[in-house]
């Protein structure tokens, strides 16, 4: 199974490297999609911390090529893959085709401005409940939250849930496809 991380500059370190370990584990190939081609900048709250190097950009990323799509947080790479046209773009492709989608933290900023909440019992960083009640989602304040294909969570201290989740809402997934392919 391919997943798509899709991050860039200022992307909350552990919210990246946490479930990208987690999919590996699981035995699935993430692959980290950003806005330009090169290094990101990850973060350690405020303070820069690793540079992580860019598999392909969104603009050259296809969503069918992946089964899944992973959004770590962090405050300045929400803001910046939200104002990105593409990467919202690509984002609302995995909602269409009805993939599974998990976003930490900061990352449901990209989710409203995809417009793919509306209905939705979800969880994400406090600060942005009124964002996504406004966009008409059912703001909770719970370590993770499943709603369908979409897994979120709140902060870094809901990682163990947090990949947890998304290895198991993803592995259903792929059972899911394999079943129909057998069909």
């Amino acid at each position: 199974m391919k997943v798509a991380v899709l991050a860039t500059d200022g992307v909350e370190q552990v919210e990246l490297e946490r479930p990208w370990q987690a999919l590996e584990e699981a035995g699935a190939e993430p692959e980290l999609v950003s806005l330009e081609g090169g290094t990101i900048t990850a973060y350690q709250h405020i303070d820069a911390g690793d540079r992580k190097k860019v598999d392909t950009t969104v603009g050259a990323a296809d969503p069918d090529d992946y089964a899944a799509l992973v959004l770590p947080g962090g405050v300045i790479n929400g803001d910046f893959v939200r104002a990105d046209a593409d990467a919202v773009a690509f984002v609302a492709a995995f909602f269409e085709a009805g993939k599974p989608v998990a976003a930490i933290c900061h990352a449901p900023w990209v989710l409203v401005e995809a417009d793919v909440v509306r209905g939705r019992r979800m969880t994400s960083w406090p600060s942005l409940q009124t964002d996504l009640r406004n966009a008409g989602a059912r703001w909770v304040d719970e370590e993770v939250v499943v709603d369908g294909n979409l897994v979120t969570s709140r902060d870094p201290d809901d990682l163990d849930a947090f990949c947890a989740a998304l290895v198991e809402l993803f592995a259903r997934a792929a059972e899911d496809d394999a079943a129909d392919d057998d069909e």
